[in-house]
């Protein structure tokens, strides 16, 4: 189909749209008309559309010599009939519709380019002015203003020279195209420009697989990609399930805006695209359609282009390069960023697979570590009860009948103690061994917490006297779900240690009470509290705090406690500063 067959085609498309703008506008926008005035419009509106109609036809079958004949005619009818409306439309002072002359200046334009971009606002001059005569002498005041014609035709001057002027650069444009495409030598420089990305690519990909150790492969690769694709910022992100994390940067705010380790929700970002393998170019992130935007936009960068690392079919990450400049990529540059992602992809996946093994091996090493300082601690608590039971057994035994009733009743009582925190001891690493196995076994119920607190408070002030135990329940509470020894469990510990780390004289106060459908216990004592940084370690299996005011223990206690909090659904925290005590936070769910 030749092009101009195209224009006709394409402006009888549109003139068919006008005729239902035209008929909407008379039958539902337009309130009032003059005696006479409505019946004229629809008499136009009606010889547009049989017109509409027989041009579209004839725009179709017509032959191709007679087309510039049926182009002519065409634009003679179509400013016919905006005329038309025009002086239909002349009753009401500053009446848009003589503004409708503009499709026929565009029109002008786009079949005969700059001249007709100058001959029909040059014809419709005359016009213009009878139409601005004819609103005065029927429908004035106001008289008579020039300025009412003139101005439209500056303005329709103007915009047909720059519709021409486009029209023009167009038709250059497809003629350079054209010859262009003609060139067949250009194919050949075109497959050698091929060859060199696609070895850039590969580069980049060797060096990306140099080494092993993150920043020196990462290193080599920038060094790389920096040749092949300019950039203000880059970075590789990894996806891992619904979260990303940020691998290597390099350029502007490289160490502080999203840095290496940085993890983001992958909703709502611009890795959700990249999630089903789609290169992704930003031209300018003004609209700032993804959130991450904001902080780029700070930076001055304005254009984006994102491309997925894929292994196989799978989209493993995305590499990413930002610039200043809004629309600053190129089509080659967006398919030399695919390419890189394809190629680096497999790097990329043995890179995270070998940290991810890396951390493993560390992660091994600091259990084995914890679980020697165990053994060792273990030993060391079996063996001091055991001296002063086996002790306290033998001095009865030999001396039973030359001790006093109140040395007998001292060794038993030492005996008792002793027992008990062997047998506290021996259950700690019990329970630990079967939490591990997944054999820890829970008796749901309904439970009653607010009896639990009181109950576990009263049990704690009875077994010592020097600490205070209180308890504040803001009732009611509600029940919950669970294993009412399990429970006490946790109560227990929380209790025991913060009596632990309470001076004489001090108190642990306890206080339970719901918010948003969660019951809380928050359990506070005065001791030494836990450092920020070891805040974690202390939930851990095996881990103790470290710094003075440290107590004896297996460290077990706590890791216990939060299985046990964690297998009813609910959570368990602290909140401490050194030398401001600590404050254990139980939340478990309520019962609905």
């Amino acid at each position: 189909m030749s092009r101009r067959r195209q224009t006709e085609r394409w402006i009888a498309a549109v003139r068919l749209c006008g005729v239902l703008f035209a008929v909407l506008e008379l039958g539902v926008f337009t309130e009032y008309f003059p005696p006479g005035y409505e019946r004229a419009a629809w008499l136009v509106t009606l010889v547009f559309g049989l017109g509409a109609v027989v041009l579209a036809v004839a725009a179709r079958g017509a032959r191709e010599q007679w087309l510039p004949a049926f182009g002519f005619a065409a634009l003679v009818f179509d400013t016919a009939v905006i005329c038309s409306y025009a002086i239909t439309g002349s009753y009401e002072y500053g009446s848009p519709t003589r503004w409708a002359l503009v499709f026929a200046v565009a029109e002008g334009a786009v079949r005969y380019g700059m001249l007709g971009s100058i001959a029909v606002p040059l014809a419709l001059l005359p016009f213009l002015a009878f139409a601005e005569w004819w609103r005065a002498d029927r429908f004035g005041p106001p008289d008579f203003i020039a300025d009412r014609f003139t101005f439209p035709f500056g303005i329709l001057l103007l915009t047909g020279l720059i519709v021409g002027w486009l029209v023009n650069r167009l038709e250059v444009a497809a003629e350079l195209a054209e010859s262009r495409a003609a060139e067949a030598e250009q194919l050949r420089d075109a497959l050698g420009r091929r060859v060199d990305v696609l070895e850039g690519a590969n580069r980049c990909a060797r060096a990306l697989g140099s080494s092993l150790e993150l920043q020196e492969a990462f290193g080599a690769f920038i060094r790389e990609v920096a040749g092949l694709v300019p950039f203000d910022r880059m970075a590789v992100v990894l996806t891992e399930g619904d979260e990303t994390e940020v691998l290597a940067t390099a350029g502007l705010a490289a160490d502080t805006l999203f840095p290496p380790g940085t993890r983001r929700p992958a909703a709502g970002s611009i890795a959700e695209a990249t999630f089903r393998g789609e290169t992704v170019y930003r031209r300018d992130m003004q609209d700032r359609a993804h959130p991450e935007e904001d902080a780029f936009l700070e930076l001055g960068l304005r254009s984006r282009l994102i491309a997925p690392l894929v292994v196989g079919a799978q989209a493993i990450g995305l590499i990413s390069f930002v610039r200043r400049e809004p629309e600053a990529f190129t089509p080659e540059e967006a398919e030399l960023a695919t390419l890189l992602g394809r190629v680096a992809g497999t790097a990329v996946q043995n890179i995270r697979t070998f940290e991810a093994e890396r951390r493993t091996v560390e992660e091994l090493r600091r259990l084995s570590a914890l679980r020697a300082d165990f053994v060792s601690l273990v030993s060391h608590e079996l063996r001091s009860p055991m001296a002063s039971v086996i002790g306290s057994a033998r001095t009865l035994q030999a001396r039973w009948r030359e001790l006093a009733p109140e040395q007998r009743e001292s060794f038993l009582a030492l005996i008792a103690d002793e027992t008990s925190r062997l047998a506290t001891l021996i259950s700690d690493v019990l329970d630990t061994s079967r939490i591990d196995a997944g054999t820890f076994s829970y008796v749901f119920e309904d439970v009653d917490m607010a009896a639990l607190v009181e109950e576990s408070v009263a049990a704690a002030a009875v077994g010592q006297d020097e600490v205070r135990v209180r308890a504040s329940i803001t009732s009611p509470l509600p029940r919950v779900r669970g294993d009412r020894e399990r429970l006490r469990q946790i109560l227990r510990n929380l209790i025991d240690n913060g009596v632990k780390y309470s001076g004489a004289g001090d108190s642990v106060d306890v206080r339970a009470w719901t918010a948003n459908g969660v019951v809380r216990v928050e359990v506070r004592d005065q001791g030494p509290g836990v450092p920020r940084d070891q805040q974690r370690l202390i939930f851990e299996k095996f881990g103790r705090a470290k710094g003075r005011g440290v107590k004896p223990g297996t460290g077990l206690g706590l890791f216990i406690a939060r299985s046990i909090a964690e297998a009813h659904g609910g959570t368990l925290d602290v909140r401490s500063a050194p030398g401001e005590g600590a404050t254990f936070l139980l939340e478990l769910p309520a019962e609905r």
